[in-house]
């Protein structure tokens, strides 16, 4: 349930960040990577589906720069934008990497869409029940814009109101079809 919290929020934020910058006078050069290209230069984009990967792939290129410049011995990212600190357990206590990433947050990029979800693991026939059990639960107990899965089992589409009262009593009547207890026992501390 909290990855697909956390799925539905990095895609409602990419989707978000495109739209806004798509938003201007007319006389303005794109801000995202488009399949017109730079109309400012005059260069035009390669019409594969790989922009946006290749544009993340870059964005994560400058994020690591920027960590560098920080006193931070990152990883250059791989040919998927993921970079690869080995213990992120170590990582969360270290302040300088803390600092370093406080200080290049505005340059971190969300993931594509297309890219997580090439990133997720297979689901078996089980698992995908269990997200169509799921879906057709919050549809049904109000949250009727809840996406359906995919035939293999991700998310399609991210856009529905997580907020409304009936989303927040699905989400309460179908935990328990994830795993996620209904009833949570109060936080301590």
């Amino acid at each position: 349930m909290r990855t697909n919290r956390v799925l539905m929020a990095v895609v409602t934020a990419s989707v978000m960040a495109i739209t806004l910058a798509g938003c201007g006078d007319e006389g303005d050069t794109p801000k995202v990577p488009t399949a017109g290209g730079d109309r400012a230069s005059g260069k035009t984009a390669a019409p594969s589906g790989g922009d946006d990967v290749a544009a993340y792939v870059n964005a994560q290129r400058e994020w690591v720069k920027c960590l560098r410049n920080n006193g931070v011995d990152a990883p250059d990212p791989d040919a998927k934008g993921q970079v690869d600190f080995g213990d992120n357990a170590a990582l969360k206590k270290n302040t300088k990497f803390l600092d370093a990433s406080e200080k290049c947050a505005s340059l971190k990029a969300a993931v594509p869409e297309g890219l997580e979800n090439a990133n997720q693991p297979t689901l078996s026939p089980e698992q995908i029940k269990v997200k169509r059990d799921y879906a057709d639960c919050m549809q049904k107990n109000g949250a009727p814009d809840f996406p359906d899965p995919g035939p293999d089992g991700t998310a399609q589409g991210s856009e529905w109101n997580q907020t409304s009262a009936g989303a927040k009593r699905a989400t309460r009547v179908c935990a328990p079809i994830i795993g996620d207890p209904a009833d949570q026992p109060a936080g301590k501390g």
